[in-house]
């Protein structure tokens, strides 16, 4: 059976219409590793467009949730 997406629209002054798309089908669900992959790159993109380096994610993810006052 194919699924569709159906959204009605209703105004007091015009008539009733409904619209309707075919929806694909579902692939299978990815595994762990490549969401985990996936969410690298991710990060990875992240960082480079931020300007961190690499020693600088790693500080953050070691410190996270503890509250540090840095030096100056």
């Amino acid at each position: 059976m194919a699924l569709q997406l159906t959204a009605y629209y209703t105004a007091p002054t015009y008539n009733s219409r409904a619209f309707s798309s075919p929806l694909p089908a579902l692939s299978a669900s990815p595994g762990i590793s490549n969401r985990t992959a996936f969410l690298k790159a991710l990060i990875g993109e992240d960082n480079v467009a931020s300007g961190k380096l690499a020693g600088e994610e790693a500080k953050e993810e070691d410190n996270y949730r503890e509250e540090f006052v840095e030096d100056e």
